[in-house]
């Protein structure tokens, strides 16, 4: 029961999400202040049944398109082993409940949580999903927010170090998911949904990949101009960035069907060192100078 629990709540997905969020909210951190254990709990639950809520009432939402993809067909809702208004329900009350909780932690963060709720499960997941091929660029603010939902737990979300957090989550999403929509374009052809490389083909779609890559790598090299850097900026940030770009270009030119996942790998990677970089080259120079 357990296993199908992370399945339904995709678990994997929901910790990355309370990870960006704990980089948003060390980012936003004014230094010198006591953190406040209550309240890093209260974003790390609170966000945790809210992201838990939304992927289950998605799961819910898309059981006929499940079905039809083999990549899906082991889902809870889709395989049986819980209903449709289980999964409704279910999500409805970790919304509800995470919502309380970072409500109390900050009512900002509460609104842009319930704001990147609708964003997914109505906007994405009824609209943009099953009618546009490029659905995954406006999909892609949802994905973005929980970065940004972490850092107005203790600041403004608009500054210019929380628009440097969203912009990377959000130009990393394009070539995340269109890599693998190349991987698996039959799967969703057979679930009805629209995505480029079905609609433009596979090396078309490199190129749009290929434009966000460089626009996602030219925002990490950028990092400066938004938040202090020093030197795990030059250590951590500025090899990454050259990594990526080699092994896209690695992947523009392959022919082979398998040669996504090196390049695939390496993004994921990216988003990780990109977020948590300035984050821990912050509180590192921070106590660097008290001590």
């Amino acid at each position: 029961m357990v296993k199908h629990y992370l399945n339904l709540t995709k678990f994997g997905i929901t910790l990355f999400a309370i990870v960006s969020a704990l980089a948003g909210f060390l980012v936003g951190f004014p230094m010198g202040q006591p953190i406040n254990v209550g309240h890093v709990l209260l974003l790390i639950f609170g966000l945790y049944f809210v992201c838990s809520g939304s992927f289950s009432i998605n799961q819910a939402q898309e059981k006929n398109i499940d079905s039809k993809m083999p990549r899906t067909l082991k889902r809870p809702i889709v395989s049986g082993k819980l209903s449709v208004w289980q999964g409704f329900a279910l999500g409805a009350l970790m919304i509800l409940f995470g919502s309380l909780l970072l409500y109390i932690l900050n009512p900002t963060t509460f609104y842009l949580a319930i704001l990147t709720v609708f964003l997914y499960n109505v906007a994405y997941t009824v609209f943009w999903k099953k009618s546009w091929a490029f659905a995954a660029v406006p999909g892609a603010i949802p994905g973005a927010m929980p970065v940004v939902i972490g850092y107005s737990a203790v600041s403004n979300p608009l500054d210019p170090q929380s628009l440097y957090l969203f912009l990377i989550m959000f130009l990393w999403q394009m070539p995340h998911f269109w890599a693998l929509a190349i991987r698996f374009k039959d799967d969703y052809s057979k679930g009805g949904i629209p995505v480029l490389p079905s609609v433009i083909g596979d090396q078309r779609t490199r190129y749009h990949i290929g434009l966000y890559t460089f626009a996602y790598i030219g925002v990490s090299l950028a990092l400066p101009l938004f938040i202090q850097a020093n030197l795990l900026y030059l250590i951590l940030v500025v090899p990454m960035a050259v990594k990526v770009i080699i092994e896209f270009f690695k992947y523009f030119k392959a022919k082979e069907q398998k040669a996504w996942l090196p390049f695939f790998l390496w993004v994921n990677l990216s988003v990780i060192v990109f977020l948590l970089a300035p984050a821990v080259d912050q509180w590192v120079y921070y106590w660097a100078q008290i001590y």
